[in-house]
């Protein structure tokens, strides 16, 4: 009889060079904050992603992508889901020091399922 693990679909809109080093992980994991950034933001809606990687990812980067994965419910329980705005910008608002448990409660591989800007060409895990 094989246990069923609970998990949760999250979302993460990010740019080129975040990519790369997800990339670098073997689609396993985020890379660490930067000194600046103290908290990690997964989003609850592929919508909200989009609206990121395509309107704020572009502009700043040139490329914008949206990420898919799940991650252990265990691990989301302890932490609230935010609103940033409106009711549909729905995310988590994960310490920076909490990133790399975070990455362990990942299962499976990070998949990129929309890509915007100047990569538009560049194909996702989806086709």
């Amino acid at each position: 009889m094989t246990e069923q693990i609970d998990t949760v679909t999250l979302w993460r809109p990010v740019g080129p060079q975040e990519l790369k080093l997800i990339e670098k992980s073997g689609m396993r994991a985020f890379p660490p904050r930067l000194p600046e950034q103290p908290i990690f933001y997964p989003v609850l809606s592929e919508a909200y992603a989009v609206q990121i990687a395509r309107d704020w990812n572009v502009p700043a980067s040139g490329s914008g992508f949206v990420t898919r994965f799940e991650v252990l419910k265990d691990f989301l329980d302890r932490y609230q889901v935010e609103h940033a705005g409106s009711k549909a910008h729905r995310e988590y608002w994960i310490p920076a020091e909490d990133l790399p448990e975070f990455n362990r409660a990942i299962v499976g591989r990070i998949k990129v399922t929309a890509v915007f800007g100047k990569d538009a060409n560049q194909p996702t895990d989806e086709e």
